[in-house]
């Protein structure tokens, strides 16, 4: 066990000059005093002292060396990829590279390393780590946001380390001897006169190499570690994938009981409604005035227009330009949304111009500033503040002068009616049958059965526009689905060459997220509540109940692949290959009531393409649907052997696979 003290901040440190190593040796001295028996941790701090490990954090921690000898190196976060952003693309990270990473880390000396994600999770509520982090926090995770095994890339992992447990004996008891086989090959050797584990890794990101080791040649696939946990014989290449892949997909509820078609709906008031409103010259900052207590505040001012100003007649005359910190904000002008203003990640500030009609008389400006998150990082983070801060301006006056508004008198409203009475949990005596479309500031209930089965829930939230839903009182977290991810980013990823967070994206010119996770937890077989505050004007009617559901399980290996992890055993004395064990396909249904149904395909010989997209190659035997059919069809588990003793040999001097997918009921 380890604890941790500070994350990061030797990140930003550099931001406070002097303090910042006062303050960590503060910070070092106060845990230490704590005197709990265990080390303490400091990620990305370089000049942790002496009592304190330093530790790295990344995508790659294969050349991190601890800042003095009698140190282990630690890698306390593998990213496994990345978070996902309203308005971005979803990222992933292959599991190729992942596992590289992992067995450069450990081939180069590496003692301990830990996953961020292992299992994805959601931002219930408004948890949300940073403006603009979406709801679900999947994170790519090798256990998915709901639970299930991201195949293969959980399998793959798995694999790894049980490949890294067979050389432990000769990790814990010697340094590694590395040495060049040629341009970007390293042969790493951990030895003693009782054991022997070699590690060789191919750096190159696009060419595989044959290289001689030990009196023995290995093929090297680019951007690749193979174990050797005896130094001779290959049980793991990190781009040579063994395990099983699934396809899972979210399916729309086929229950016509899964949410009710009655719903009912209450308006939510324009501008302050609140006898805890309050007035006060010039503008506000909003985190300080909500104390975080809600998304939403409310900035409200009258305008008394006299005279026959243009803007009266001229609408393209009249322009009220609004600043803001941040995130996101709705214009109302007399009661009726005249438009809205939404930053991203990258650039929470807002400033925008409004083409707006007044009124002869008195005019009521309404804005609705909400925040989508809190900063959580960098420097000074705590001090980044939201709202609008101004300018704000009306500009279309007869002389060509400009009113700034923004040192006048406005009134203040934290947060929303609807939530002071409770209209999240379903209370109140307001609600009123029917679904207005497309109006904003709307709250919408309805009940709903839970879907069968008990596979994970989710709502797929198309046709709503932004806003926040909550489920027998627990809140499932914002939604946003009309928050488009860009055309461009996305194209075929290859997991050669270093990983970044934009090198891997998926969904491109789609909604960030439309689905949105519902534990089961929090639901009964029947009698639901659902609620939803929308924002900016939707259709409640289009959502629907979607449940995840298991498409596919797949299998394609080669029959050159490194041997299988069932090839080796252990015992307390030594660990023995198996010579006579070869590659395998195993497939398994993950529900233990499942039984494998059916044989979507099989080929033997140069199948082509991926799980839900295999096709036969020009090498293929005819025989091989029935042989997949008879060892696995009825079971829940089958294993075949991958060579030309089971199928044949259809072409002679081809390296062949075994491609298999089925389907689980």
């Amino acid at each position: 066990m380890h604890l941790k003290i500070e994350n990061e901040y030797g990140n930003v440190d550099s931001s406070y000059g002097v303090a910042a190593k006062s303050y960590i040796n503060w910070a070092a001295s106060m845990a230490t005093s704590l005197k709990t028996g265990v080390p303490w941790l400091m990620c990305q701090q370089k000049d942790a002292p002496d009592q304190i490990i330093d530790t790295c954090n990344g995508f790659y921690c294969d050349g991190y060396k601890p800042n003095a000898d009698n140190k282990p190196t630690i890698w306390t976060e593998n990213w496994t990829g990345w978070f996902l952003l309203f308005g971005g693309a979803v990222p992933y990270r292959p599991v190729e590279d992942i596992a590289y990473a992992v067995a450069r880390f450990y081939q180069r000396g590496g003692t301990f390393q830990n996953y961020y994600m292992y299992h994805g999770g959601t931002n219930f509520g408004r948890t949300t780590g940073g403006p603009f982090i979406a709801t679900s926090y999947d994170y790519d995770a090798p256990l998915d946001e709901y639970g299930a095994p991201r195949q293969p890339k959980w399998g793959h992992l798995k694999d790894l380390h049980k490949a890294i447990k067979l050389c432990e004996k000769a990790l814990v008891a010697t340094d590694p001897t590395t040495t060049s086989l040629r341009n970007n090959v390293e042969a790493t050797v951990y030895k003693t006169s009782s054991t022997c584990a070699a590690f060789l890794a191919n750096v190159d990101t696009e060419n595989h190499i044959t290289v001689d080791f030990n009196g023995n040649s290995y093929n090297l696939p680019a951007w690749s570690v193979s174990i050797l946990p005896d130094c001779k014989n290959v049980v793991f290449n990190t781009a040579k994938i063994n395990s099983m892949t699934t396809i899972r997909r979210f399916v729309a509820s086929s229950d016509s009981k899964a949410i009710s078609s009655d719903w009912s709906y209450v308006s939510e008031p324009v501008g302050i409604s609140s006898n805890d409103a309050f007035g006060k010259q010039g503008l506000v900052e909003q985190l300080n005035t909500t104390a975080d207590q809600s998304d939403y505040l409310w900035y409200s001012i009258s305008i008394d227009v006299k005279g026959d100003e243009p803007f009266l007649h001229n609408r393209s005359q009249t322009t009220l330009h609004v600043k803001s910190l941040g995130h996101v904000f709705h214009l109302f002008v007399n009661g009726q949304l005249e438009g809205s203003a939404i930053g991203s990640y990258d650039h929470p500030n807002l400033s925008k111009d409004f083409t707006v009609t007044l009124k002869h008389g008195m005019n009521k400006l309404d804005l609705l500033s909400l925040t989508v998150g809190l900063q959580n990082y960098g420097p000074f983070f705590d001090e980044k503040g939201a709202g609008i801060t101004g300018p704000v301006e009306l500009a279309g006056l007869t002389n060509g002068s400009v009113v700034d508004l923004s040192s006048q008198k406005w009134t203040y409203q934290v947060g929303l009616k609807g939530e002071a009475l409770g209209l999240n949990i379903g209370g109140s005596s307001l609600w009123i049958s029917g679904s207005p479309k497309s109006q904003p500031l709307t709250w919408y209930k309805t009940n709903f059965d839970a879907p069968e089965g008990d596979n994970p829930i989710a709502i797929d939230f198309t046709g709503m526009g932004k806003g926040e839903a909550w489920v027998n009182g627990h809140s499932i977290g914002r939604y946003w689905p009309t928050y488009i991810a860009p055309t461009s980013g996305c194209s075929e990823c290859s997991y050669k060459g270093s990983y970044g967070a934009s090198k891997c994206q998926m969904n491109c010119g789609e909604p960030s997220q439309k689905l949105y996770h519902v534990p089961r937890s929090w639901i009964k077989p029947s009698e639901n509540v659902l609620v939803l505050f929308e924002e900016m004007g939707g259709d409640p009617t289009q959502i629907s109940f979607a449940t995840q559901e298991l498409e596919s399980v797949c299998s394609h290996v080669s029959g050159s692949h490194p041997l299988p992890m069932e090839a080796w055993s252990q015992d307390k004395l030594r660990r023995k290959f198996m010579s006579k064990s070869k590659p395998r396909v195993s497939l398994e249904c993950p529900h233990p009531n499942q039984v494998i149904s059916s044989i979507k395909f099989a080929s033997f010989g140069t199948p082509q393409g991926k799980c839900g997209s295999f096709s036969h190659g020009e090498c293929r035997t005819a025989d091989a649907l029935s042989i997949i059919q008879k060892a696995c069809i009825g079971a829940r588990t089958c294993s075949v052997e991958v060579s030309t003793a089971t199928f044949g040999d259809p072409c002679i001097d081809e390296v062949k696979s075994l491609a298999v997918e089925a389907s689980c009921a």
